[in-house]
């Protein structure tokens, strides 16, 4: 299977390589939700019948929602599920962020009772407790009720936001119970027969309006980026080139006569400017001259590393950490009658989210407490690692969560917070550290670039009996902890388990190749660099074996009836068997975390202009109980539209440690020409809600490079459909657009 190409080319393996103290309250606009902490604080007037809600006697129902809202809709699905089992009336419900980011209280049950919002874990993870949340508040309210009337509480029931008392023809609304309701000593215990059958919900799995969207269009909305904090002075950051390039020397002689600057400040991995402007400290940042210490990533070159990876996954003798283990693949493929071996490459690719990196921090005078404006995935590591900084308690830190602009993955990663603690600490004074894009992008953490090899083993039967997946990249797990010794790392092999093919003797393996980058997990994490070989390896085989790639995945998926169901969605969808002209289409699936998904991609070729141009895109996603249908189709259009770039044109270059890129006008993002036409199905089956904000990712490398792949094959001869030449004018158009290594 392996392609050996006689010079760079457009075929699938070279067109992915590139896709490679004090609390000051900040409220937002009077008429609209109110996102920060002191937005929940109880009042006389408030009654609380769980720690997850309270009810003001005007009705007016507030919910935590404990999940960062980076435009994927948990603000608004998290509260949908309390107020399902409370029965409260929609337009009653007003989301916050919690009080305190108390992790037992309020932590992510499916991340081990932490705050931690990234894998499209946070319904999932939350679905039952918040249910339960939701019932214990309601029965509560109805004991309540059943005292003050003197009534069985059997024969109580509720409607929106009212109990009532059918007998009697009684009804009162959650407002007046509030103000009469006393707290109970515990809260009333419920079993999963106490849940609403899914057929009785009257939320879930209809479309509620996500109740971020009014303040982003009335600019209400709060972020980092639009912190104000009196006394605040504004921090930038000349960053390392390379992780663990510590300042050796500075010349700050220049940067100090910018008007306005106040202080330049040493850092771990940079130097840190401090001044009255956005404009003094970006400007004198640029002026510092500063002797980087060496790290094992300052003579990174990026293309050298995607060729070692190769052969590093061709040298079978190296054996890597387990992560997929069933039967015994390898003697399997000893015994097979047939096998197959494919190679793909993947390339470092930077997280793109619309707003830089920015941090706001206030350090008391004794530096032991510290008030932090951010908006974060990650919480709890967040709070952790501040904590550590200062060595200091965690209770005597007070986060305010904002809304992100964008997190992919990215604002999982602290280090702009942990620098703005650091310079805060140094001047004694509130500092607000902002990110430029070339900052964010030159001192960004990547999506890591991996090599694949795959070998696949079949019988005389020509059934698939035994599969190998080599993933050859380095580890984030170790990056981001900090600790080398290997282990199995779900940010990287995600993806690699492909239940969707329930093949007997499988075994995915992660060859750990550390090499110095800094990395980050990356919207779809491992599934899209895995989807993307596992799916290209698979197109091959159909090839080889002269069978519609359709029709193949219809047999390897037999018994995995969800898939194939996916997979026939999409096949209606796109008209698969419709002879095209001048196009050609692509079909790819992917499992991650239990969510099922299925794409189809359409794909034309300009080889005048040599310029690939994806035309449609088909997809249908089975992620369980559909809270949300509307947004599930939403976010799933969204990933589609994010991957485009990574697929087209993205990638990172890095040269002796140094990132080339620097802005979007060299690290080119989907534009809206770019944007094909998109159909998406969300088959709602009765399954436990799991996840839907990324699974488009990893569908468009699949389908968008088996279609180019299809497309290649029918323009080509057939001397040229092996080595992969093309006409020079082609070859240099696309080498220039970045769409081949």
């Amino acid at each position: 299977m392996k392609r050996h190409l006689k010079s760079p080319a457009v075929n699938r393996r070279a067109f992915l390589e590139t896709a490679a103290g004090l609390t000051f309250a900040l409220a937002i606009a009077p008429d609209a939700f109110s996102i920060v902490d002191d937005a929940y604080a109880d009042t006389p007037a408030a009654y609380a019948p769980s720690v997850w809600l309270t009810i003001a006697p005007d009705g007016t129902i507030t919910i935590v929602a404990p999940a960062a809202e980076m435009g994927q809709g948990s603000f608004t699905s998290l509260p949908v599920i309390v107020a399902e089992e409370l029965d409260a009336d929609w337009a009653k419900v007003r989301p916050v962020f919690p009080t305190a980011w108390d992790d037992k209280t309020f932590g992510n049950p499916g991340y081990n009772y932490t705050f931690q919002t990234s894998a499209s874990a946070s319904v999932t993870g939350y679905f039952t407790s918040l249910r339960i949340a939701g019932a214990q508040a309601r029965r509560v309210l109805l004991d309540a009720v059943a005292a003050r009337w003197a009534v069985p509480v059997g024969e109580l029931a509720t409607e929106p936001s009212v109990v009532v008392h059918k007998a009697s023809s009684r009804r009162i609304g959650y407002g007046e119970i509030a103000a009469f309701a006393a707290a109970p000593a515990a809260l009333p215990k419920i079993e999963a027969t106490d849940l609403k059958p899914t057929a009785s919900f009257r939320l879930i799995g209809k479309d509620i309006a996500r109740v971020d969207i009014p303040l982003k269009v009335k600019g209400a909305a709060a972020y980092g980026m639009d912190v104000q904090v009196p006394g605040m002075v504004y921090g930038a950051v000349l960053q390392s080139p390379y992780a663990g390039g510590a300042p050796l020397e500075v010349d700050d002689s220049r940067a100090r006569k910018v008007p306005g600057v106040t202080d330049v400040v040493k850092l771990p991995e940079g130097v840190g400017v401090v001044g009255t402007t956005v404009e003094g400290t970006q400007r004198a940042k640029g002026l510092l001259k500063v002797t980087w210490g060496e790290a094992p990533g300052a003579h990174l070159d990026s293309e050298r590393v995607i060729e070692d990876l190769a052969a590093i996954g061709r040298d079978k003798s190296r054996d890597g950490v387990p992560y997929e283990n069933t039967g015994d693949a390898k003697t399997a493929l000893v015994n097979a009658k047939r096998v197959f071996r494919g190679e793909y490459r993947t390339r470092y690719v930077y997280h793109a989210q619309m707003e830089p990196m920015n941090a706001t921090a206030l350090v008391s005078a004794d530096g032991k407490s510290a008030e932090l404006w951010v908006g974060t995935q990650a919480a709890t590591s967040l709070l952790n690692g501040v904590a550590r900084l200062l060595q200091t308690e965690r209770s005597r830190l007070v986060l305010h969560q904002h809304f992100l602009g964008g997190g992919f993955g990215r604002r999982g990663n602290h280090e702009a917070v942990y620098d703005a603690v650091r310079l805060s600490k140094a001047v004694g004074k509130p500092v607000k550290l902002v990110w430029t894009r070339e900052d964010d992008i030159r001192g960004g953490k990547f999506r890591p670039a991996t090599a694949h090899y795959i070998e696949a083993g079949f019988d005389d039967n020509d059934k698939l009996i035994a599969w190998h997946h080599r993933v050859v990249a380095e580890s984030v797990v170790a990056y981001v902890s900090g600790d080398p010794k290997p282990r199995p790392d779900r940010i990287v092999m995600k993806g690699s388990p492909i239940p969707q093919y329930p093949i007997p003797n499988k075994l995915a393996e992660h060859v750990i190749e550390n090499r110095g980058a800094r990395l980050s997990p990356w919207r779809g994490v491992g599934n899209g660099h895995n989807a993307f070989a596992i799916e290209s390896f698979i197109d091959d085989i159909a090839k080889d074996f002269g069978k519609d790639p359709l029709a193949l995945r219809l047999e390897l998926t037999e018994g995995v009836p969800r898939m194939q169901h996916l997979l026939r969605t999409v096949a209606a969808m796109s008209d698969w068997t419709h002879k095209r002209d001048g196009t050609a289409v692509g079909v790819g699936t992917m499992v991650k975390d239990e969510t099922l998904a299925a794409g189809v991609a359409e794909v034309s070729l300009d080889r005048a202009a040599g310029k690939i141009k994806v035309l449609n895109f088909w997809a249908a996603l089975d992620a369980g109980i559909a809270v949300q249908p509307r947004n599930l189709a939403a976010q799933t259009e969204g990933s589609i539209i994010y991957a485009l770039g990574s697929v087209l044109r993205e990638q990172i270059t890095i040269r002796d440690g140094h990132v080339i890129q620097s802005n979007y006008s060299d690290y080119e993002v989907a534009r809206m020409s770019d944007v094909p036409h998109i159909e998406i199905k969300v088959v709602s089956t009765d399954n436990h809600p799991t996840g839907g904000g990324e699974e488009g990712v990893p569908l468009v490398a699949c389908a968008v490079g088996n279609a180019i792949e299809l497309e290649l094959a029918d323009r080509l001869d057939a001397n040229q459909r092996f080595d992969g030449e093309m006409d020079p004018a082609v070859d240099q158009n696309l080498a220039v657009s970045g769409l081949r290594a």
